[in-house]
């Protein structure tokens, strides 16, 4: 069984041990999944429908509701038919694809993470130069940025893990096509490719939350020189609300994978799966209730 060709395929395992439970880990999953839909459904048709929402923090909002949006439909789909419907086949080139969105989407939400906080620091900072600085020129330049770096990390890894020969066993054991995990099944060493992942993914999202670290800095500094500091803050909340979902999950998830030796097979699937949906169903959520434009315009549209 070696998988390499475009008619051959992979098996996924799913969890391990989740036999007994199958059902109850879809509906988990089918629940997360419906939430996420819906959430940030919600939160794109509000920006679109409200004027007043086109500012660039809501903008980057949305471009984190389509980023999620598009990275639980690669991989839940196919979670769920392994679960419900025992299908654990997925073809060569759709293991690829699924990964491609899945490494992507992870990347551009790392930079609209710290275009946020950029957006925070500037509105604080120099509120009176806002609408200058962040107008819709350097907003699209910022977005088409974060893209293009997202590309530039994404296109050689694949690269890396799609040339690699096959020939060992075919089932991935995992509920989608991890890179690391369907790396290990080839015969040549899958080493390069797994410390490209790591220092890129370190060096990405090291690199964002030092200017965010930055930029929380810079704003702490300002508001603390305000009467109305707490106001300031708040403003603030649900942004860092997101940012510990956001990369607390994702660095234990990615380092577990990559020297958790000792951690369990069970426990880095199920941390990789909670990390690609949880924080894509808590985001809207987050933004919804802290956020008070947000919130009057989903009570509006409710």
């Amino acid at each position: 069984n070696c998988p390499d060709s475009s008619s051959s395929s992979f098996i996924l395992v799913g969890f391990p041990s989740s036999e007994a439970f199958p059902t109850c880990w879809g509906i988990l999953f089918c629940s997360g999944y419906i939430i996420t839909l819906v959430g940030n459904g919600v939160v794109l048709l509000v920006i679109g429908l409200n004027n007043s929402l086109r500012d660039p923090i809501h903008l980057f909002l949305a471009m984190l509701a389509i980023m999620d949006v598009v990275m639980v439909t690669s991989i839940v789909p196919k979670m769920l038919s392994i679960f419900w419907m025992k299908s654990r086949e997925i073809g060569y080139m759709a293991c690829f694809v699924q990964m491609f969105l899945v490494h992507s989407t992870t990347s551009v939400e790392s930079g609209v993470l710290l275009a946020m906080a950029v957006d925070r620091y500037v509105a604080i900072c120099h509120p009176l130069r806002y609408q200058a600085i962040l107008n819709c020129q350097t907003i699209a330049q910022i977005g088409l940025a974060i893209v293009v770096r997202a590309l530039l990390f994404i296109v050689p890894l694949t690269g890396m893990v799609t040339n690699l020969s096959y020939c060992r066993s075919r089932v991935v054991p995992h509920s989608y096509c991890e890179h690391m995990a369907v790396a290990k099944l080839a015969c040549a060493d899958p080493r390069p490719s797994g410390l490209y992942s790591v220092v890129g993914s370190s060096l990405i999202v090291g690199m964002d939350m030092a200017f965010i670290a930055v930029s929380y800095g810079m704003i702490l500094k300002t508001v603390l020189r305000k009467k109305s500091c707490w106001k300031a803050f708040s403003t603030c909340g649900c942004h860092l609300c997101v940012l510990l979902l956001y990369y607390v999950p994702g660095i234990i998830s990615i380092y577990a994978q990559q020297f958790g030796s000792s951690v369990s097979v069970h426990a880095q699937v199920l941390l990789a799966d909670l990390y690609l949906t949880l924080p894509t169903m808590l985001n809207p959520i987050v933004y919804s209730i802290r956020t008070k434009q947000m919130r009057q315009a989903v009570l509006k549209l409710i």
